[in-house]
């Protein structure tokens, strides 16, 4: 049988490598994919991931191939993002203690919250795809949260890539508020890959500078003392496997990112990279 993945896309910009890689290969392996995005709104690659001569300053060298850029163009000109799901309209959000009727709300929302279970069954897995706009609308989005908290609860294998993986550090259960990646092993941007100006986001006018936030002092204090956040700085390809988490570190670990989530999903990989 055909697998079904959600990928979870910022509308304030992705990498085009970080969608294209695994989305080829759900692709060859005839997977059906449905797009989701904070708002609903469109999702678009940033302007870097489609242009070969943009030289990374971290890295000294182009990270977009001729091939990748023009797969991201035709992918990003094409109709297959149109129309994607938002969250906004399909998971509720929690209210304010200070709100009218707060109890009555709040048990409105936990009612809201196990539907959810229901709608995510037709899933077999979730996809966080990264970028720098996930910095904006994914990382601290409650609703992102409650759905990767709904896949793991499900069991349900959870992926993501550079800047997206943020949101699985992020995404914690309301009364302990520990990380659902404690104690689990995992990969993304490394402190040597960030920026110290740039950071760019579609849609805004503004240069953000540097990244607002080292993702990877993030992970290694969410992962905790059992865990471990791996950078591999200096090795080609980073992608860790923990079980039920896939993370790819950034670019280059695109397709291999797709590649272990598939065999996650038909062979029943569970560990990977460390």
């Amino acid at each position: 049988m055909t697998k079904k993945v959600l990928v979870l896309l910022s509308e304030y910009g992705y990498w085009g490598e970080e969608l294209v890689g695994p989305l080829v290969r759900f692709d060859e392996r005839g997977y059906q994919v449905v797009f989701a995005t904070p708002t609903g709104a469109r999702p678009h690659p940033l302007p870097p991931s489609m242009d070969p001569n943009f030289i990374d300053p971290p890295l000294g060298r182009s990270v977009t191939t001729p091939e990748m850029a023009e797969l991201t163009r035709k992918l990003d000109a094409s109709e297959r993002l149109d129309n994607p799901r938002g969250l906004t309209g399909w998971l509720p959000e929690r209210p304010y203690t200070s709100d009218d009727g707060y109890l009555r709300k709040l048990e409105a929302y936990h009612r809201a919250l196990e539907s959810i279970a229901g709608d995510i069954a037709e899933f077999d897995a979730i996809l966080i795809v990264g970028g720098s706009g996930p910095i904006v609308d994914m990382a601290n989005n409650e609703r992102v949260h409650s759905l990767v908290l709904a896949f793991h609860r499900a069991g349900k294998p959870v992926a993501a890539e550079c800047y997206g993986v943020t949101c699985l550090a992020f995404a914690r259960d309301w009364e302990d508020r520990r990380s659902i990646i404690w104690g689990k092993h995992v990969t993304g941007h490394c402190k040597e890959y960030d920026y110290k100006d740039g950071t760019g986001f579609l849609g805004v006018e503004f240069n953000m500078g540097p990244p607002p936030y080292p993702l990877e002092y993030i992970l290694r204090d969410a992962t905790g003392p059992d865990g471990r956040y791996h950078g591999n700085f200096g090795k080609e390809i980073s992608v860790i496997v923990d079980y039920p988490f896939v993370t790819g570190r950034s670019t280059p670990d695109a397709y291999r990112t797709g590649e272990k989530l598939i065999e996650v999903l038909e062979s029943g990989l569970r560990r990977y990279g460390w």
